[in-house]
Formats: C-alpha cells, sequence, structure tokens
C-alpha cells in the first residue's frame, strides 16, 4: 500500500533538522527500497526549509504511521505536524525514473485538499513534466480526500494549474525538490 507523508517544519525549527540531518538520513536509508519520492519543500524563494516530503509502499496503516511518527525529526519536536494519507501512483514510476531533467526548472509539490466528489483522477496534460501523481485516499484506500502531485513547471501558479481549481477546498504549493542519497 502506498502511503503520501508530508511533515511540515515547526517555525524556528531549522537549527535541530541540520543537528538531526543524519539520523534523518540513516533513518530514510531504512526505507530505500520503499521509497517512490522524496524531497524537501521550501518558501517559494528557495531560501527557507518548510517540510519534508516521502511516498513510501509499507504494508499497512500500522507500518505507515510507524515510518511517520518514528522519524527522528518528529521525533525531537522539529515538525509542527504530518499529513498522512493513502496514496495511488498514477504514473506507475519513481521520481528516479522521471524522464525530464532535473537540473532545468523548479519542481513543486502541489496538494489539493479536496471535498466531495472525486477530482482529477486522471492525468492531466503534460505527464513529461510530473513527478508525481495520484489520489489522497483515507485508510479504506476508496474515499478520495485530495490530490497530491510532484511536478515541474515554471512558476507556483502553473504548478497550482494541473488541478481543478474549484473542486478542492483548499490547493497549497510548496517548492520542493528532489530528495535522498538514492
Amino acid at each position: 500500500m502506498e502511503y503520501f507523508c508530508y511533515h511540515r517544519d515547526r517555525p524556528g525549527s531549522l537549527a535541530l533538522r541540520e543537528e538531526l540531518v543524519e539520523e534523518h538520513w540513516s533513518y530514510m536509508d531504512r526505507y530505500v527500497e520503499e521509497l517512490s519520492a522524496r524531497g524537501p519543500t521550501f518558501t517559494h524563494d528557495g531560501e527557507t526549509l518548510t517540510g519534508s516530503v516521502h511516498i513510501v509502499d509499507l504494508p499497512d496503516a500500522a507500518a505507515a504511521r510507524a515510518f511517520a511518527f518514528d522519524e527522528p525529526n518528529y521525533q525531537a519536536g522539529a515538525y509542527r505536524d504530518v499529513l498522512l494519507r493513502r496514496w495511488r501512483n498514477l504514473l506507475g514510476r519513481t521520481m528516479w525514473d522521471f524522464p525530464g531533467d532535473r537540473s532545468s526548472g523548479s519542481q513543486y509539490l502541489v496538494l489539493g485538499l479536496g471535498e466531495g466528489p472525486a477530482a482529477d483522477l486522471d492525468l492531466p496534460p503534460g505527464r513529461d513534466e510530473l513527478i508525481a501523481y495520484g489520489p489522497l485516499l483515507a485508510d479504506d484506500g476508496d474515499t478520495w480526500l485530495g490530490t497530491a502531485a510532484l511536478v515541474r513547471a515554471p512558476d507556483p501558479d502553473a504548478a497550482r494549474g494541473i488541478l481543478t481549481q474549484d473542486r478542492y477546498a483548499n490547493i497549497e504549493v510548496h517548492a520542493w525538490e528532489f530528495g535522498g542519497r538514492r
């Protein structure tokens, strides 16, 4: 079962995150085979770290919760909250299989938090600019709660435009970059 995990930084936690960087990396190294995407998020100017995204394939919800909440930065109080949802990989590939040039353009995390009937269950145009894409689901694996995407786009507004705007209670866009030691 795939899970989307977004740890959001607590304001003022950068020094703690820097102190724990090797512990974080070592922890994530334990899941290298299960991860299909990972990387940090930043403010739009790219200057301030704001969180950490991980898309991981684990046996069940209990394993996903352990992954999210045993993470060293979470345990030390560096994160203010965690978004953890079932997720379905509509691209069928990992971020390491992304066909585009990782060094050109900007990458973004787009989170559409939904309400009502499911939206954006089909891939949007420009598949080659999508790094990861899929619905956020309830624990039952069926109930749609939104959409999460990692996308290369010229700017935050273009990234936001991959989702149907009026189908979401809120759409967040965060600067993101490829992460991991893989």
